[in-house]
């Protein structure tokens, strides 16, 4: 499933689940549930934990930065091999 990076304050859907840690995300995306993941105001703090949860499964994330995180997610996605990336260079020296 494609990630949704929504902002804070939108309305989410009241089937999602929203979880705490990495563990619990992938228990429960294991189960089939989609999960929601509230990411931290910090830049820095939101990459990280999206990049994490998102290589456990989670499926939403609510941020105030979506363009980066969504940049952050597509990363984690292609290195998970959920995606391909989107640029490939051969490096011939």
């Amino acid at each position: 499933m494609q990630p949704t990076v929504l902002a804070p304050g939108t309305r989410v859907d009241p089937s999602w689940t929203p979880v705490s840690s990495p563990a619990e995300a992938a228990h429960l995306v294991s189960a089939g549930v989609t999960v929601v993941v509230e990411l931290p105001s910090g830049l820095n703090a939101a990459l990280a934990v999206a990049s994490v949860f998102r290589w456990y499964g989670a499926q939403v994330f609510v941020t105030a930065h979506q363009d980066e995180v969504r940049q952050a997610l597509d990363m984690t996605d292609s290195l998970a091999g959920r995606r391909p990336p989107a640029l490939t260079r051969r490096g011939l020296a």
